[in-house]
This record gives C-alpha cells, sequence and structure tokens, in this order.
C-alpha cells in the first residue's frame, strides 16, 4: 500500500482532525549560498492551538516533500528547511483522533503513515534543516530528528518526548534515532527518565546542550540567523562535528539505568518505558529499518492497551477538563481582589502567602498571635524572594515590588480592614477556626471573602457562627504548595455564588486546577487517600508484615509507597484526618492503633533511611518494638484486592453522595493533588479494566470508550 492509500485509510477514523498545512516557499539564502526552500509547518491557528500531525497533516507535508523532492532531484534547489509558526514548531501525533482507534492494525497505519513520511526528508538529494523556532513534542521533534542538520531558538519553552508519560513510545522515530544522534544515556534521559518525571520539558539551551541541536539562536531572529549559518554549513565554512556515539558498554548501561528509573518509578506496572528500552536497545547496532518496524507494532499495541488509553483520558482532564471546572458559577459574578490577608504566619500560612504575591501582585498581609512568627513568615517570603532573584527567575525591581507588597501585623482590624480576601492557615482544630473566623469577620470589609485552608474539617460548622455564612469558601492546597497544582473548592451549606466565583477567579490567577467539592469530611483527595492508607495500615495490624504490605501496591505505579506518604504528610495529620473519618464513617474508617503508638512516640515515620542508600528506607527498629500485630497474614494479592475494593467502594459513595460531579473530578482530583499516575487514570479508568469496579459496585465508573478501546 503506497503513503498515500496509508494516509487517506487513516483520515477517514480520524474526524475533526485539526489540518496542518505545510507550506513551501524558496528564496535564496545570504552568501550566495543558493536556492532554498522553507516548508512552514501551520494550522492556521495562534500559538494557543498547537500544530499537531493527524493522517491529513501527514499526506499535506507528503506532498509538499513530492514539490521539494522534485526540485531536489532537479538541482534547482541546494536544500530544504521546516519550521513551524510563531512560537510553535509541532507538538506531535493528533492524540483526538488516537483515542478512536478500534482495530490493531488501523493504530499499525498511524505509525507506519508517520514513518513513511518523515522518512522521505533524509532520503532527500539535497541536506534538509530542522529549525526548532518554538514549542516542540513528540512528532514534532522526531520530524526534525529524520532531517541532516537542526537549530534551536534560545527562547524555546518546551522541548520533550512525552509519549512514555502518556503510556506510548516515541513512534515516529524518536527511540531509533535519539539514541544514534546523541548516544543512549542522554537519549534515555529525555525518552524515558523526564518522560516519568512528571514530563519533563526541555529549554532551548538544554536541546543544544544534549547535542540535540548542532546551533543555538536568540529567538528574536532565530530564523534569519538559522539561515545565515545554513548557507555557511552549505558552502562548507561551517563543519558540523559530533561527538562518536558509545556503543560499547556505555549503550548496555544506558538501558540498565533506563530499567532502573522505569522500575522506581512504576514498578513494572505500566509496559509503555520497558517496551522503548527495549528499541533504544535494539538501536544499538545502527539498523534503523529495524529500529522503525519496532516502532510501529510498539505504537500499535500500546494504542490498543488501556494505559494509552487511561494515559490520554489523563491527559484530556489536566488541559480541558481542568479548565472548566464543573459546576463552578458564572465568572461574571466573582470580585476585584485587591488585597489578601492571610491568618497564620507559619510554614503553610506563609508558602500561601508567597503564591498569592507572586500570582496576584497585590498587597499580601500576614498575622499571627506574637510579632517574631509575623517577623519570622514575612522573613520566609523575602527568603525565597531572594532564591528567585538568584536563579534569575526574577529581576531585582520584581523583587523589591514583590518585598514591598507583603508585610506582617498584629492587629487584625489594621491588615485585614480593606482586604477582599483573607484565607486562614492556623491548627486544624474546629474551635480555633471558627474563633478565627469571629475575629476576622469583626474587621473585614462586608464584601471580603473569608476562605479556610482546612483539610478535612466542615465548612459549613465553621461558618455556622458567623453573621454572614455565605461568604465562607473551603479553599483547600495541597502541600508542597508551589508544586502541586490541586486546589479543592469547597462549598459550604449557605456559601453564596460570589464567593464562589471569587474563590475560582482567584485560583485561575493562582494557575491551579480548581474542583468544585461538597462539603464532605475530608472531601475528595484525603478521603480516598485516608481509605487507601487505613486500609494498609488495617492489615498490617491483622498481622501482615510491613514490607509485604508496602510491596502489594506496587503495581499501580504510585508516586511513593504508602508509609513513605505517611511520613511525608506527618503521622500526627494522618492520624488526625482518620479520625476526623472515623467520626463521620465508623464503619469504614478505623483508627489504628499501631499508628497512635507511632505519634505517642513522636516519630515521624515508619523507616529509617541508612546514610549512604538513602533510597532504600528501612523498618525503624524502635517502631517496630511498638507494633501490636495479630496473626491474620495476607499475601500481596490479597492485600491488594482488599485495598483496591476499599479505594472503589469509597469512591462509589463519594459519587453517591454528590461530592463531586462526576468520577473524571475524583481522577483529575488524585492525579493534581496527590500524583498519581497518568497510566492509571488517577485511579476509576483502572478499578474498571481490573474489574474491581464491577466486583465491588455491580458497575463501571466510566462507559466504554471513554478510558479504555471503544466497543
Amino acid at each position: 500500500m503506497s503513503t498515500a492509500e496509508l494516509l487517506k485509510g487513516a483520515a477517514e477514523l480520524f474526524p475533526g482532525e485539526v489540518v496542518t498545512q505545510a507550506h513551501v516557499s524558496h528564496f535564496e539564502l545570504p552568501a550566495n549560498a543558493g536556492r532554498f526552500a522553507l516548508i512552514t509547518l501551520d494550522n492556521g491557528f495562534d500559538h494557543k492551538k498547537p500544530t499537531t500531525f493527524g493522517p491529513q497533516s501527514l499526506a499535506h507535508l507528503d506532498a509538499a516533500l513530492d514539490q521539494v523532492e522534485r526540485e531536489a532531484s532537479e538541482g534547482t534547489i541546494v536544500g530544504v528547511g521546516i519550521t513551524g509558526k510563531p512560537f510553535i514548531f509541532a507538538v506531535g501525533a493528533d492524540l483526538k483522533g488516537v483515542e478512536l482507534l478500534k482495530r490493531h492494525e488501523d493504530a499499525l497505519a498511524i505509525g507506519r503513515g508517520g514513518h513513511e513520511v518523515f522518512k522521505r526528508i533524509a532520503s532527500l538529494a539535497v541536506p534538509t534543516f530542522a529549525y526548532y523556532n518554538g514549542a516542540a513534542m513528540g512528532g514534532g521533534v522526531e520530524v526534525g530528528l529524520h532531517c541532516t542538520y537542526r537549530t534551536v531558538s534560545a527562547a524555546l519553552p518546551a522541548f520533550s518526548l512525552p509519549e512514555v508519560f502518556l503510556g506510548l513510545v516515541p513512534g515516529w522515530g524518536g527511540c531509533a534515532l535519539l539514541p544514534n544522534l546523541i548516544g543512549a544515556d542522554r537519549a534515555v534521559t529525555v525518552v524515558i527518565e523526564n518522560s516519568l518525571n512528571q514530563n519533563k520539558q526541555l529549554k532551548g539551551g538544554q536541546v543544544y546542550d544534549l547535542g540535540i541541536a548542532d546551533a543555538l539562536f536568540e529567538g528574536a531572529d532565530f530564523l534569519e540567523q538559522s539561515l545565515i549559518w545554513t548557507a555557511s554549513v552549505l558552502k562548507g565554512e561551517v563543519a558540523v562535528e559530533r561527538p562518536e556515539v558509545d556503543r560499547g558498554e556505555a549503550w548496555d548501561q544506558a538501558v540498565a539505568r533506563g530499567r532502573f528509573i522505569a522500575d522506581s518509578k512504576v514498578h513494572g506496572a505500566a509496559p509503555a518505558a520497558y517496551r522503548a528500552l527495549e528499541i533504544i536497545e535494539a538501536a544499538k547496532d545502527g539498523d534503523l529499518q529495524a529500529g522503525f518496524d519496532a516502532e510501529d507494532r510498539a505504537l500499535a499495541d500500546l494504542i490498543m492497551g488501556g494505559e494509552l488509553r487511561s494515559g490520554i483520558y489523563a491527559f484530556n482532564l489536566v488541559q480541558k477538563r481542568a479548565k472548566r471546572p464543573a459546576g463552578a458559577p458564572d465568572k461574571s459574578l466573582a470580585r476585584p481582589v485587591t488585597k489578601v490577608g492571610v491568618v497564620g504566619a507559619g510554614l503553610m500560612a506563609s508558602q500561601l502567602a508567597l503564591l498569592f504575591l507572586r500570582r496576584l501582585e497585590v498587597p499580601v498581609v500576614l498575622t499571627d498571635i506574637d510579632q517574631d512568627r509575623i517577623d519570622k513568615g514575612v522573613g520566609y517570603v523575602h527568603g525565597e524572594i531572594d532564591k528567585l532573584l538568584l536563579k534569575s527567575r526574577i529581576n531585582q525591581d520584581k523583587a523589591n515590588r514583590l518585598k514591598g507588597l507583603v508585610s506582617g501585623v498584629l492587629d487584625k482590624a489594621e491588615g485585614f480592614g480593606d482586604a477582599d480576601f483573607i484565607i486562614e492557615a492556623v491548627f486544624e482544630e474546629m474551635g480555633v477556626k471558627q474563633q478565627v473566623f469571629a475575629e476576622v469577620e469583626a474587621v473585614a470589609p462586608a464584601h471580603a471573602i473569608l476562605a479556610t485552608n482546612t483539610s478535612s474539617l466542615s465548612v459549613s460548622e465553621m461558618a455556622s457562627k458567623l453573621k454572614n455564612p455565605e461568604r465562607v469558601v473551603g479553599f483547600h492546597f495541597f502541600n508542597p504548595v508551589a508544586i502541586l497544582p490541586l486546589l479543592e473548592i469547597v462549598r459550604g451549606e449557605l456559601t453564596d455564588d460570589a464567593a464562589l466565583a471569587t474563590a475560582f477567579g482567584v485560583a485561575k490567577k493562582l494557575r491551579k486546577t480548581a474542583v468544585l467539592v461538597k462539603d464532605a469530611p475530608a472531601f475528595v483527595v484525603n478521603r480516598i487517600l485516608t481509605r487507601f492508607m487505613g486500609e494498609i495500615q488495617n492489615v498490617i495490624d491483622e498481622g501482615t508484615p510491613v514490607e509485604v504490605a508496602e510491596r502489594a501496591v506496587e503495581p499501580l505505579g504510585l508516586p511513593m509507597s504508602p508509609l513513605v506518604l505517611l511520613e511525608l504528610v506527618g503521622p500526627a495529620i494522618g492520624l488526625h484526618v482518620s479520625e476526623t473519618l472515623h467520626g463521620a464513617f465508623p464503619d469504614r474508617f478505623t483508627v489504628s492503633e499501631n499508628l497512635a503508638a507511632v505519634v505517642k512516640a513522636g516519630k515521624r515515620g515508619f523507616y529509617v533511611y541508612a546514610a549512604d542508600n538513602a533510597a532504600k528506607p528501612e523498618l525503624d527498629p524502635e517502631v517496630a518494638a511498638l507494633l501490636k500485630q495479630g496473626d491474620t497474614v495476607l499475601t500481596e494479592e490479597q492485600t491488594r484486592d482488599r485495598v483496591l475494593d476499599a479505594v472503589a467502594q469509597e469512591i462509589g459513595l463519594m459519587l453517591d453522595e454528590g461530592v463531586v460531579a462526576e468520577a473524571q473530578d475524583i481522577d483529575l482530583c488524585l492525579i493534581t493533588g496527590a500524583g498519581w499516575p497518568f497510566h492509571l487514570g488517577g485511579v476509576t479508568p483502572y478499578l474498571d479494566r481490573e474489574g474491581v469496579s464491577e466486583r465491588v459496585n455491580g458497575k463501571p465508573f466510566l462507559a466504554p470508550g471513554v478510558a479504555s478501546v471503544p466497543a
């Protein structure tokens, strides 16, 4: 089957493709270097709708290559370049179409179609150049790898091969070409390590330093400088020298390093990283066609697998649903926020003050019970601003301005008399929070929104003694505040639309993923995690060894094990949340006597870490001596079933209670607030795929095709 026929067939499976044109223009290169053909990839939209490759887009590139191939063979051009529209080079395959595919052979055709088009670039009779002018990901990176030479803009903000993160492999040359260009170790960093590190992006300078690009130019006149450089290369005035790739033991060590990274991140739970490593391993002999064929097979197998469908589902949640929060009131109801008050000056409050300051750039004032605490809180914010200045993230003027906007006072009336948005981050105890809100309401303007960062307490009860409870809203951040995107916005029983709309407006300015949740105990993430952790703790208390209980959930590929997570959260906080939930739902949430003993003993967690191997924790002997266990010992599989059944039951009940609008919001919360992996789709697609939802609730959480292969 010809490439044109292959792409025509694939196009029928991709309705609604945003088609990328491949415009060919010609001009004389500087310094009389000859006539040059430039292909510009452009879908006709601005940078907010990045350029992608679906079947029709590939067909347009194929047609452009027909033209330049003819011109090259006739000798009327001396070279061919590929670049993108302003700010965007190209961001890879059109995932909207991929999720619609139902048959393995259709998935195989997508892989082959891309390869057949891109391979033509390398076979042209003249040198080819990729000019990475803007964001380049996936297939956008790969089209450039097929070129003879590459330049990159110093202003390029994002460059990656994110496929493994989503549950795919770089399937249009990335696995085969990249290690042959920059060596296996650097390729493993880009393909495996960066992908599994929350899809870490490279900047233009890093792309050049890795050897992916041969030249680096400033963004302002990037294309002009690239063409001057191109002329010098074609005239022989510039010789591009690349270090020789080590195809010996270093290659094998790189693959082994990749496997170690994959094991530590996904514990064998998701196949994509391992399939990519197999192709990189085989690419050692430099047989590119064999590598391309292996990419086609891996791509097709993974497209038809549950992990990719979950990955695309998760990607869509984060990219689309997060931008249009379900249940959020009309944004026109939001009130302006020109000053923020923060009650408390401890670590959490100081982190919040810094975030509001950086994103809103309005006055932020902290209060606390004594001047020393206030000074420490303001000092923390100043110190963090100094760090940003040191890293050149902000300039001196901006640093001075931000420092001038943050202050601290003992008198709430002085601090909050003209504040529009006041958030408390004090001790997690209902009486304390009610007292704080009563004090704040007495001095705050009538229009001010009163927000609480509570992690588990009732927002309605907190507001119940106020004259205006309608302006109280839950605003629950996740630690570390600067890193985790989730913000659970809690509507109390009396919270009005203006307060809620203002909260959502502020969340957007803070660049947080806001999810509307009902005022139910522990809201979403903490409720699910507490049930999850509680079941692990129950199994340990009943007699299962700690290491067995921990290993039981490794196949989920979570960011950390349950007891390491408990250490991060803090055993005392974990115990407090479990007590809160036990009070609300005593039949499902237990309070572990062993955990209580660990907290009473002042232990920071269950583990100790050897100085020479901090990555391998061992059970603290003092904690082991505290544990009182029964004699019921479960296997890893039995433990995993217990834990997953508990989670599925809890999510089912939360959806019945209307804690969130849909299962999609549960998954969005777990991905953005707890770092649960894309290959699980959060959790509900995984529970559906493994049959747990059906076993526990009698039905799946999601309709067929939502995060699975369409029927």
